[in-house]
């Protein structure tokens, strides 16, 4: 815990190294369709072995909206207090599971043992199983010390959260809003529907049943953690799926008609839309932000350390109308926007030409060529000669989506037709400069890349100077002190609701307030190199990272290390010679070499931890990296509707054998004062002579003192060390 950050007594402070990878990711020899929360007790296993001292992972909490695929999403959670059933280990819910169901189990697991996640069928199978043992197991689970002090524990939330369930079943949707006489949440309806008495109740406590299964085999794995001194960091995601418990339970600590994204960035040139509702900070507050002090508190009964995602939100958020579908036509929260009184004194009037989508003739005949009388006497009345106004049943983005939605078993002409049809109507009423606050008619946000739209280009020079001045004042200016002051309202509360260390994903368009914030705060920040938080810079240098920050090469966010490299061959060339600092030419594929070189830099780095995705490291061996490097990625920021479905094609078991494997990231850790030799179990067998650094390293010195280890003469006769480098 850092109390007063004014600078470091030890000249070399701690460093540690981790790995980050999501539990429905990992393979193992017991899991069912998925990795599992038991499965972290063979990661605890390799962090030990290999000396790394954190194991890094995705949100678990359930996320079971919708009832398919798209709950693969980890960040839209249903409650954050509750886990999801996908995690559950099948096995350890009995000492004595009847050998007709240890069958089925086993049959489940080879049919489910399959490339990629198969997030329904394993969701389904998991409840199925779940349900005959709950059936048999039932009254001894309840009448046990363990499930009653839990359930004491957890009530607050656990029953509301049953209650849900239960409704989304019986309704058939997890919109609260169509549930007739539940719609509205009150404490009697909850417990009328979650009494002992009531007939479904067997449905409610099954949900108990499960939760505490899931709180027990969590919690098992990570005593086993903190038993080995490895910390387990979990996520913190920055918004709730607007069906969810907490928006059904809490719904004035919410703004249920707009929604959570971010700007254009590097993950989406487009912007993010992520469909959550944003936060009402000031109801919030008026019980000391007693939500997310719930949260942490829950949280540290797992984890020793957390992800804070986006944790720009906390200092301003990127809020859309909620009929948007898009992140472009956004504006932050809070903010202080542009007065009318303001832009008429610098000579802007013409509110309605800047605020309205500008729609004129030779624009529609840009987008639709040919069709675009069609397109415009559909759509659009023209208000005057040649100019154009979008008619009520098509002037938002979800309006149009919902019109040109392609019908299933729809020709793929006709798809493609409709798709473009969509983008250039969403394009035209994207043509904006200034919008509008719902509000008060007499304030204005800047649309983000005003200086791009045919509206802004369309105006008088003078016009264009000022608007472009006032543009990067909004941005870059005018909001930092009030965006710093609601950083420090919220994030303190976070801070000091438990003893778990707090790093911040601080990535996209940040503030220039944010850095000074986290570091006064003693607040982890985040280095991605290839997204550096220098400006002008193409790709960050480790050794330039404050200490107070976790340095990666990549995260699930973003495309795997080997598939960066692959992605753009004048890149790949550029950072080859201008990090790498080599001169020939680069090879095409992120070899064990190139990878070598890349996780050096991160482990040398000043950085308190360095933390890589499990992909990157296997990256290190050539029989690791057989696979399409495409397919190692977790996330694609830009598909709103994507299947978050990686897992392993290495078990956990077969790492822990590969002592080859375990041997290279000894070396990382012990060449960059990551762990020392008694960091490690078998400590005096680790370090007979020198453990190499990376293939391109330089050692210098009397090279006739270098002794030559069985672990060097491996490294050199599989190529991991080029000998031609020693000087």
């Amino acid at each position: 815990m850092i109390s007063v950050a004014d600078g470091f007594f030890r000249a070399k402070p701690w460093r540690g190294s981790g790995l980050a990878v999501p539990v429905f990711s990992v393979r193992s020899h017991a899991d069912v369709g998925v990795g599992e929360f038991l499965d972290l007790k063979l990661l605890v296993d390799l962090a030990v072995k290999s000396g790394l001292r954190l194991i890094q992972i995705l949100p678990v909490n359930d996320t079971s909206v919708h009832g398919m695929w798209w709950d693969s999403y980890p960040y839209s959670s249903l409650s954050v207090f509750a886990l999801h059933p996908l995690y559950l280990r099948l096995q350890a819910l009995s000492q004595n599971i009847p050998s007709e169901i240890e069958e089925e189990i086993e049959v489940a697991r080879d049919k489910l043992d399959l490339k990629e996640v198969d997030y329904e069928a394993t969701v389904a199978t998991k409840l199925k199983i779940a349900k005959q043992l709950f059936n048999l197991e039932k009254e001894a689970v309840f009448s046990s010390a363990e499930y009653k002090r839990y359930f004491e524990d957890n009530k607050e939330w656990l029953k509301p959260y049953a209650a849900f369930c239960f409704l989304r079943d019986l309704f058939g949707t997890s919109d609260h809003s169509q549930w007739g006489l539940f719609a509205d949440y009150t404490f009697e309806k909850m417990e009328r529907l979650t009494s002992p008495y009531a007939e479904h109740f067997s449905a409610i406590a099954f949900i108990y049943y499960l939760q505490f299964h899931l709180h027990s085999q969590l919690s098992e794995a990570a005593d086993y953690a903190r038993k080995h001194r490895v910390v387990l960091k979990g996520d913190l995601p920055i918004g709730v799926d607007r069906n969810s418990v907490d928006t059904w339970v809490f719904p004035m600590l919410f703004r249920m008609n707009t929604s959570t994204g971010a700007p254009p960035d590097y993950f989406d040139m487009n912007g993010q839309n992520w469909g959550f509702p944003t936060y009402n900070w000031e109801e919030m507050s008026k019980d000391n932000y007693g939500w997310w002090r719930a949260r942490l508190t829950q949280m540290a009964k797992y984890f020793s350390a957390y992800r804070i995602d986006h944790i720009l939100g906390f200092f301003r958020i990127w809020e859309l109308p909620d009929h948007t579908i898009t992140g472009l036509m956004g504006r932050f929260r809070p903010s202080i926007p542009l007065s009318q009184e303001e832009l008429e004194k610098e000579g802007i009037w013409d509110f309605n030409r800047l605020s309205e989508p500008y729609v004129r003739c030779h624009l529609l005949q840009e987008k639709f060529g040919n069709r675009w009388t069609e397109i415009a006497n559909k759509y659009f009345y023209e208000y005057q000669h040649l100019c154009y106004q979008f008619k009520p049943e098509y002037n938002t983005e979800k309006k149009i989506f919902l019109e040109l939605k392609a019908r299933s078993g729809s020709p793929s002409w006709l798809i493609q037709d409709l798709e473009k049809t969509r983008k250039g109507l969403i394009c035209l009423l994207q043509e904006v400069v200034l919008m509008r606050d719902s509000v008060d008619s007499g304030k204005f946000y800047p649309r983000f890349g005003l200086e791009q739209t045919a509206s802004f280009k369309e105006l008088d020079d003078h016009s264009k100077d000022v608007l472009l001045r006032l543009y990067h004042d909004y941005f870059y200016h005018r909001q930092e002190r009030l965006w710093s002051e609601n950083a420090y309202k919220t994030l303190p509360v976070l801070m000091n609701s438990s003893d778990m260390l707090a790093c911040g994903e601080d990535l996209g368009m940040v503030p220039a307030c944010v850095q000074p914030v986290l570091k006064e705060l003693g607040l982890l920040g985040l280095r991605i190199q290839r997204m550096p938080s220098t400006p002008g810079q193409e790709f960050g240098i480790p050794s330039e990272y404050d200490y107070l920050t976790v340095c990666a090469p990549s995260c699930h966010d973003c495309s795997t290390m080997r598939a960066w490299w692959e992605e753009d061959e004048g890149r790949r060339l550029r950072f080859f010679r201008n990090v790498l600092g080599l001169k020939e030419v680069p090879p095409t594929e992120c070899n064990p070499s190139v990878a070598h070189m890349i996780i050096q830099q991160h482990m040398e780095s000043p950085s308190m931890w360095a933390i890589f995705p499990l992909q990157d490291f296997l990256a290190l061996k050539k029989e690791y990296a057989n696979r399409p490097a495409k397919e190692e990625t977790i996330n694609d920021p830009s598909n709103p509707k994507h299947y978050w479905r990686f897992r392993l094609h290495v078990s956990v078991e077969s790492l822990l054998e590969d002592n080859d494997f375990l041997s290279i990231l000894r070396g990382f850790l012990l060449t960059s004062k990551r762990a020392t030799p008694s960091d490690f179990p078998d400590h005096s067998k680790i370090m007979n002579g020198i453990v190499p650094s990376s293939p391109f390293s330089k050692i210098t010195g009397d090279v006739t003192k270098l002794e030559v280890t069985p672990m060097l003469q491996n490294h050199v006769a599989s190529g991991n060390l080029l000998v031609t480098n020693f000087v």
